[in-house]
């Protein structure tokens, strides 16, 4: 570790501790690749002393990476006290420029740690415990401005990773048109967006396949009990203070936030 990476970690950790955002980042911090980001994400956990809840992933597919300046799918950690069932409500004033994302929610029933041959999409799907409808609450430590830093601190700072709103397991989910099922996300009763896990992701367990290889690849792993959101169903939207987004999963069931 450099000492620019102990700087950063100690600087990400500080912002997340005081629900605070900063314009920009010294050059000097910025790590210098993908690996020393995911290194300074890590040692924000160590500083935060939090157990790690479980991870969101990002990016899952070309459209979406490109609006986040990445050529491959990204992910952070989710904090414990930060997987809550829903209804959820959240101060919109201590968001860092939040953002609420439809997703399914992955809870694992077994640990996939880190090892020599890549999982397969069957074993990381036997090793699903439960399937959830939800709302990402994404958040970021860095002011959206000019000064916006590269991708690599937003890595470092957990891609975006704030809160997770998970609604009932689905039953009997490894039969149900999972893929294929039409997903609305509405504000204040007014539809905003709509998507499917088809268009924005192939399936949920194509996005944790790639983490569970990702974690197993750095040496970090995955544990049962952790919850996953595998990726937005429907873009990303600026809420404001007042508003509440239901994420409309049909048969599958409806997850509520609100920004209060």
């Amino acid at each position: 570790m450099s000492a620019a990476e102990r700087d950063l970690a100690r600087l990400l950790a500080g912002l997340r501790r005081d629900a605070r955002q900063q314009s920009g980042l010294d050059p000097a911090l910025v790590p210098v690749d993908r690996d020393a980001a995911y290194r300074v994400a890590g040692l924000v956990a160590g500083e935060l002393g939090l157990a790690v809840a479980g991870w969101k992933i990002a990016a899952a597919k070309a459209e979406m990476q490109r609006q986040l300046r990445t050529d491959a799918p990204i992910y952070g950690r989710v904090y414990a006290g930060h997987v809550r069932p829903s209804p959820v409500t959240v101060a919109h004033a201590r968001q860092c420029s939040p953002i609420p994302e439809v997703e399914y929610m992955a809870r694992l029933g077994i640990d996939l740690p880190p090892r020599a041959a890549p999982y397969t999409l069957e074993e990381v799907d036997a090793a699903v415990a439960s399937l959830h409808p939800g709302i990402e609450l994404a958040e970021c430590r860095f002011v959206h401005d000019d000064r916006f830093p590269p991708l690599a601190a937003v890595l470092a700072d957990g891609a975006g990773g704030g809160t997770l709103c998970v609604g009932p397991a689905i039953e009997d989910w490894r039969e149900r048109d999972i893929a294929g099922q039409q997903v609305h996300l509405s504000c204040n009763g007014v539809v905003r967006r709509s998507g499917t896990a088809a268009e924005a992701l192939d399936h949920p367990l194509v996005p944790l396949t790639w983490l569970a290889n990702e974690l197993s690849r750095t040496g970090v792993g995955m544990k049962a009990g952790q919850v996953i959101s595998t990726g937005t169903l429907t873009g990303m939207l600026r809420p404001r203070a007042g508003e509440t987004y239901v994420a409309d999963f049909g048969p599958f069931g409806q997850v509520t936030a609100t920004y209060a």
